[in-house]
């Protein structure tokens, strides 16, 4: 039952919202009552009792704290953005991909040499499109310790470490030259799966697209990951071939299903475009079949290939090929409703549940099924390329009637599952056990992903929903005609879903997000000991850990300058070089005491380091102009903040 409005004030004074309207007329008897006040105030904002109820339901007061992080992929933009849920207050942005002048991202040596290692050679990659973050898990479970995040432009993945939020290594292979499909991982985070989107010649290199389907291939590479380490192991990862359809989105098996690996694709009909040249543009080619294909595939059965020697080397990379996969019988094909986006394996590890765009319903396959069909070898044929294709009447459990571009599926702790409808700009909610639509509710506008607490892990925590809205419209103040997305916080812990909150993201376009119950999460307050180098967690070579040994060295490679910061100076504040010379910077925080950040900058130079307390970095530049040029702390650190400076003195 609804509450009364009067009820409903009642909570909406003890959470303290409205204060300054109450402080003068809200004492044990105050003149007209605080219903009258909060009902004055209710109208002048126009607020519904709903509104209210809403708004009781994200309100977190000064101090306190969120139950749950969402990490959502930043787009272009290139980073990794984490917002507390239910509060929608954005905690940060976590530079990976593109450098970000706050956190000192890309222009300190040790996060340069992230993101060359993470470059063609000779190309220095300066953004990403970041698109699928996937938490590392421990069963099934998020663990909170990772999150690795793809970038689609550039076939790269990226690990950043949840301990300090920073990113630790970025890897990427020749192999693929794009990755819509990534990042997801297995159940125990063995591997970090990235599949290619844009069929190409395997390696690189250049063949006409006559030769598409002979040259041009998908793949999907598996990332083995060493948690001990926090890094990927190139030398010890390795990939599949595949059709050249547009291989996408993934998910590993759990449970029942563990050890096997699920991926969507599209375009069957192996369209390529070619407008000018009297062919179909790439999305109506792509278009034309009623089905595309489940790709299912053997992971263990696999691993046994790679250790007896059974791979290609393509790029460096270990590489099982296409007749290798038919003949050991590691790739299975089912086919799936036309132009799917999202296969989600639910919590009880045997249901996969697929959603095609140009198909109305949410297929839910069955994974005993599947399995007796492949050890059966009940085959429907093969497609173009002799992969066997099983039939799909037989491996799927039902469908459900979802309604007009349905994408991607999430789950709760209570059996529900949770469907994007991206051309009605609905979610969906339906009985996984009954198959059996419940209800929707609309979002502004044009939902792509969606994300519910842990919903794809093995124990989903339920509460709250995550609607990705990819347009925004009139949702908030004009800013021309760049919108932000609109992120909406449901809630779907009652009977039916209410929409609380909406969050604009002006940080390019997000499009996945996960999220993990805050408690999992532990981080470090400092880096310890002083003069810690941030990426390997390791004392730095370069580390002055105490003020006295602050210096400045000329070299035959150039002048070296080992800094101290501490509240509130800089030693040495003055550094005298010549024109030309090269400057190496080791700069280490002196501080432990939380929150005590400082900031290193130079006028003029480009150079903006982050140096948290405990932390060691190194920058390098050549001070190629004569002339005098202040540097200063760039973090508020202390009532004597703005003498926190110094001078670079270059002589001509």
């Amino acid at each position: 039952m609804k509450k009364s409005i009067l009820a409903t004030l009642c909570v909406f004074v003890a959470a303290g919202l409205a204060l300054a309207v109450l402080a003068t007329s809200c004492g044990p008897q105050g003149k007209g009552g605080a219903s009258a006040d909060l009902r004055a105030l209710m109208s002048a904002r126009n607020l519904s009792e709903a509104d209210v109820s809403a708004a009781l339901k994200t309100y977190t007061p000064t101090g306190g704290k969120d139950e749950f992080y969402l990490f959502a992929s930043g787009g272009h933009g290139g980073n990794l953005i984490v917002i507390g849920v239910p509060s929608m207050r954005i905690l940060k942005y976590v530079g990976v991909f593109t450098p970000e002048p706050w956190q000192g991202y890309g222009f300190d040596e040790e996060t340069r040499e992230i993101m060359r290692e993470g470059s063609p050679p000779g190309l220095s990659l300066t953004w990403g499109d970041m698109h699928h973050p996937a938490l590392s898990e421990t069963n099934g479970d998020y663990d909170g310790e990772f999150i690795f995040v793809n970038d689609k432009a550039n076939a790269r993945i990226a690990v950043v470490s949840l301990r300090d939020f920073a990113t630790k290594q970025i890897v990427m292979s020749d192999l693929i030259q794009g990755d819509h499909g990534g990042t997801f991982v297995t159940p125990n985070t063995e591997y970090v799966i990235e599949t290619a989107q844009f069929p190409a010649p395997l390696g690189g290199g250049y063949a006409p697209l006559s030769d598409y389907d002979d040259k041009y291939r998908g793949a999907q590479i598996f990332w083995k990951f060493d948690r001990a380490r926090g890094r990927l192991v190139p030398e010890e990862s390795w990939a599949i071939e595949l059709p050249p359809y547009m291989q996408d989105l993934a998910d590993s098996g759990k449970l029942v299903s563990e050890g096997f690996i699920f991926c969507n694709s599209f375009n069957t009909e192996r369209a390529h475009g070619g407008i000018q040249q009297g062919n179909p543009a790439l999305e109506s080619g792509a278009s034309q079949n009623d089905m595309d294909y489940l790709h299912v595939f053997d992971l263990r059965k696999a691993e046994a290939v790679v250790r007896r020697g059974g791979t290609t080397t393509i790029a460096g990379m270990r590489v099982i090929t296409l007749p290798t996969l038919i003949e050991e019988g590691l790739l299975h094909f089912v086919p799936e409703p036309k132009s799917p986006h999202g296969v989600d394996v639910a919590p009880n590890g045997n249901d996969i549940c697929v959603a095609g765009k140009l198909d109305t319903h949410v297929t839910v396959y069955d994974f005993a099924k599947i399995k007796a069909l492949i050890e059966q070898k009940r085959y429907d044929g093969v497609d173009a390329y002799g992969v066997p294709i099983l039939p799909f009447r037989e491996a799927i459990r039902g469908q459900v009637e979802i309604g007009l571009g349905p994408l991607h599926t999430q789950f709760d702790d209570r059996g529900f599952a949770y469907t994007s409808v991206f051309i009605e700009s609905k979610v969906a909610r339906w009985s996984l056990a009954d198959l059996a639509l419940l209800e929707k509710t609309a979002v502004h506008y044009n939902i792509g992903h969606l994300c519910a607490a842990e919903g794809d892990a093995l124990h989903p925590k339920g509460k709250y929903l995550i609607a990705m809205d990819k347009w925004s419209i009139d949702r908030f103040n004009d800013v021309g005609p760049l919108l932000p997305q609109n992120f909406q916080l449901i809630d779907i812990s009652g009977d039916q879903m209410q929409v609380l909150y909406d969050l604009p993201i002006p940080l390019g376009e997000p499009h996945y997000a996960q999220m993990i119950a805050a408690d999992k999460i532990k981080t470090i307050d400092m880096y310890t000991p002083v003069g810690t180098n941030p990426v390997t967690g390791q004392p730095h070579a370069n580390a002055v850990v105490q003020e006295s040994d602050a210096r400045i060295e000329r070299r035959a490679d150039g002048v070296h300058v080992y800094m101290t910061l501490i509240r509130s100076h800089l030693t040495p504040d003055v550094i005298e070089v010549r024109k030309g010379d090269r400057v190496h910077m080791h700069v280490t925080s002196l501080e432990q005491a939380r929150d005590a950040t400082h900031g290193f900058a130079i006028d003029k130079y480009n150079l903006n380091l982050s140096v948290e307390p405990g932390k060691t970095c190194d920058a390098v530049f050549v001070a190629d102009r004569s002339g005098v040029f202040p540097f200063y702390c760039t973090e508020f650190c202390s009532a004597l903040h703005l003498e926190m400076a110094g001078y670079l003195l270059v002589k001509p």
